[in-house]
């Protein structure tokens, strides 16, 4: 209970308040694992995706800053023309001539440096969003499976495209930052360098915007960290409705799920409207500043000029470059915004590449050859998807090679986790796992993978044609592999009815095919790896009768020269198996053929009887035990 209290009060903010966040789910997890929103390092990581293009960088800079000479330049000039080019005088006329000439050059060069940057500042934010994404797409690909496992599909994606645009915008208005700050203090030396004492008049007014500012930025930047919060939890909750659409219709629970998501999306919309609030309420704020600095400039400096103490185009130029000075400040406060906003999409996406690659190939690991021998043994293996609760606990067994051994046992026995162990998906904490002789430690997964074949209980079709799918594993193999492949699963001619054929468009996930159809394709699929080891998980569980004729077929073509390892809850399927291993609670305890294990009357034979007898011929205490072994 005090644990509970404690994680409690961690969940309150000090001004008393619960984050806007949902109080369960994954957003835990995803804190436990991604840290705080901001991190002074985060312009150091971005800036490693940045330092390939400097080159281009620096250009922008030199162009940011040529168009801020100009910006500097222009004021100057107008005063030029007042002054001198409307005195009476002979020069009056090629003092505006040069003027105008002037005027145009700087008007020309500042359309020239302004293309520049734009175009170049542009370039370089849609290659380093290039790289970044690539970056991640590539990691995510190598993470671990538990990682994977307790993170959500829709914050992964919130993450890949919502914060990686907030890096392309922080990105395009980073270097128009170094040229509104030089602009703002080009312009404070020059509006002093021209007259002191108007010059401090001017600046009267930024101590008021400071003291405005060290109020808003700590509140601006809590609004913009909640608003990435919110969105990501209604992202994430917006994608498991999506992709459990199927079960929330059949369970007609459309007007529940609609008023949950309402709640995420709607504290999402409040962060993002407080986040607008902040972001948008310096704006006025500096209009209203630069509206009274004007006005001191005009009653001040127009008295001194009537007194003629100050030059009408002294005055005139104050009145642009204010108008000018406070245009950096506006950009620098939006700036902020963005920003922020940055930080927290970079500290985010960072954190994404930083996840920890549990399962990496070793320093000097080998490669497994398609001469090796196929064999696969377990030895004193202990393994849990969290250490201190271990799924398979000392397991010690030995496949042959060209063997076909079966796992069975109650759900959560192990069998599985065992499957996983061979192709590595996870790490063991004791013992070895080892394939063709190897420990799979010392082996490189690439060289794992190919010599391994898995047809799962639900097969994942991509996006793609019937003959894409098929050679996914091998994407070398010919037409002609892919056919004899489905052929031999007894699939050819159900891909043939299709419009198309072999080019025929899948749906998502294989959506347009049947259960059974797409695990004949998968069926195909690990055909036409030739791999060494073929691995069945529930393969044949949610099949008709008739399509698991076709498969146990198919399975006689894919077991040739092979070593198979099956799990089935369908002990039927496996009677014909070499061996029969039974685990139970991650402990293996019983070995043996389908005839070996029936005789000895322990777990397997009483599951057996319990399937695929008439529950009529078999004890009542024969059921209840055997129900009661498999529970436990």
């Amino acid at each position: 209970m005090a644990e509970e209290l404690e994680t409690e009060r961690s969940d309150v903010r000090e001004d008393g308040r619960r984050p806007p966040r949902a109080v369960v789910g994954s957003h835990r997890i995803e804190e436990e694992i991604f840290g705080k929103v901001f991190d002074k390092n985060i312009v150091k990581r971005i800036w490693a995706f940045v330092r390939p293009y400097r080159t281009k960088i620096y250009w922008a800079v030199l162009a940011v800053l040529c168009f801020t000479a100009m910006q500097l330049l222009i004021p100057l000039i107008i005063r030029y023309a007042i002054d001198h080019g409307m005195q009476a005088g002979s020069d009056s006329q090629s003092v505006l001539i040069w003027s105008i000439v002037a005027f145009l050059v700087a008007i020309l060069i500042n359309f020239g440096a302004s293309y520049a940057q734009e175009t170049l500042v542009g370039g370089v934010a849609e290659d380093v969003l290039f790289d970044i994404r690539k970056a991640m797409f590539t990691h995510l690909q190598r993470v671990s499976l538990s990682w994977m496992d307790k993170t959500e599909v829709g914050r992964l994606m919130s993450r890949l495209q919502g914060d990686v645009n907030s890096m392309q915008e922080f990105l395009e208005t980073s270097v128009l930052s170094v040229g509104d700050i030089t602009l703002l203090f080009g312009i404070v030396f020059v509006m002093l360098t021209l007259d002191f004492k108007l010059g401090l008049l001017t600046l009267c007014a930024l101590p008021v915007l400071f003291v405005v500012r060290l109020f808003w930025l700590p509140r601006a930047r809590k609004s913009f960290m909640a608003a990435h919060e919110t969105n990501s939890i209604a992202n994430g909750a917006l994608a498991e409705a999506i992709h459990g659409v199927r079960a929330v219709q059949s369970m007609d629970r459309q007007s529940v799920n609609f008023i949950l998501y309402d709640d995420k999306a709607r504290a999402n919309l409040n962060t993002h409207l407080n986040a607008a609030k902040y972001a948008q309420v310096m704006v006025p704020i500096v209009d209203s500043l630069t509206g009274l600095a004007m006005a001191l400039v005009v009653v001040v400096g127009g008295a001194r000029v009537l007194n003629q103490a100050l030059d009408v185009g002294v005055m005139v130029a104050f009145l642009f470059y204010i108008q000018r000075f406070f245009d950096p400040i506006r950009s620098l406060t939006l700036q902020y915004s963005v920003m922020q906003r940055a930080m927290a999409s970079g500290q985010r996406l960072t954190e994404v590449l930083d996840v920890p690659v549990d399962v990496q190939d070793a320093p000097n690991a080998k490669v497994l050859t398609s001469d090796m021998d196929g064999s696969v043994e377990f030895k004193d293996v202990v393994f849990g998807y969290n250490p201190k609760h271990p799924v398979l606990k000392h397991v010690s067994f030995k496949v042959n090679p060209g063997e076909t051994v079966a796992l069975v046992g109650p759900t959560g026995s192990g069998k599985s986790s065992c499957m996983s162990l061979i192709h590595r998906f996870y790490d063991v904490q004791q013992g070895q796992v080892l394939v063709g002789g190897h420990d799979v430690r010392d082996l490189t997964q690439e060289s794992l993978g190919r010599q391994i074949a898995m047809v799962l209980q639900e097969p994942f079709l991509f996006t793609g044609t019937v003959f894409e799918n098929i050679r996914y594993h091998k994407t070398d193999a010919t037409r002609e592999q892919v056919i004899e492949a489905a052929k031999a699963v007894g699939a050819h001619d159900f891909i043939m009815r299709m419009p198309d054929g072999y080019e025929s468009i899948l749906g998502q996930r294989g959506g347009n095919l049947s259960l059974g159809q797409r695990q004949l394709l998968s069926f195909a699929r690990a055909l036409v790896a030739d791999a060494k080891i073929l691995v069945l998980d529930e393969a044949t569980a949610n099949i008709d009768s008739y399509t698991e004729m076709l498969i146990q077929k198919a399975l006689v073509k894919l077991l040739e020269g092979r070593t198979g390892l099956v799990i089935a809850h369908r002990l039927a399927t496996i009677r014909e198996a070499d061996r029969i291993i039974v685990l139970q609670n991650g402990e293996l305890i019983e070995s043996g053929n389908h005839r070996e294990l029936m005789k000895n009357e322990k777990l397997y034979s009483k599951l057996y009887n319990l399937n695929y007898s008439s529950f009529d011929d078999i004890p009542e205490d024969v059921i209840e035990e055997a129900v009661t072994e498999s529970a436990t």
